[in-house]
């Protein structure tokens, strides 16, 4: 693993609010905001860190962004930090999305508001293509080497795309097979660094 940066939230406070300005924004899928954030703009990890985080966030049970909350919150402050980074995420936009609830089936009906959720789906496909492709530099430093994990990608996206493969089944074996090999790999190259 990559050595995490100093930098982070100054405060509980500052967690709470960024994590809680993260969901706010995050409707549809929180991807690209959640590494823009982060990332590009407070800094708090690396493209690096954030592929490490984000992966295992993915393969815990439960939201992605929650557990990636938790473990920066964890990180920084502790188990009082993870809860912060937790309630940050989930009190105020809980709040509303109630109230868009509401106010949904009010006009769910209506074609037009029907029309404009259909076409979300394109911005938000179009939204996970430009992160993925903004992060794929960052796999220049994977331990796996740049053209092995790009055809890890190729072959995840073939397997459940095309063969259509269960998602758990493609995680186990492939993240599998990638997880013990990226680790050799480690083991190599530190047993190669001199003392």
């Amino acid at each position: 693993m990559t050595q995490h940066l100093q930098r982070g939230p100054v405060s509980h406070w500052d967690l709470f609010w960024s994590f809680t300005r993260l969901a706010l924004q995050g409707f549809g899928g929180v991807l690209t905001i959640v590494q823009r954030e982060l990332v590009e703009k407070k800094q708090w990890l690396t493209n690096e860190e954030f592929l490490e985080d984000w992966s295992i966030a993915q393969v815990l049970p439960g939201p992605n962004v929650i557990n990636l909350g938790l473990m920066i919150g964890q990180r920084h402050f502790g188990f009082s930090g993870a809860m912060t980074a937790a309630a940050g995420l989930m009190l105020i936009p809980s709040l509303v999305v109630l109230s868009l609830a509401m106010v949904y089936a009010s006009i769910s009906d209506n074609p037009i508001t029907q029309n404009a959720l259909q076409g979300m789906n394109a911005v938000v496909a179009g939204l996970i293509m430009a992160t993925g492709l903004k992060l794929i530099p960052a796999l220049k430093k994977n331990p796996l080497g740049y053209s092995l994990c790009i055809f890890v990608v190729l072959l995840t996206l073939v397997l459940i795309n095309v063969f259509k493969l269960p998602t758990v089944w493609i995680l186990l074996v492939i993240g599998g097979a990638s997880t013990y090999l990226a680790n050799q790999q480690i083991k190599k190259s530190k047993a190669i660094e001199p003392d």
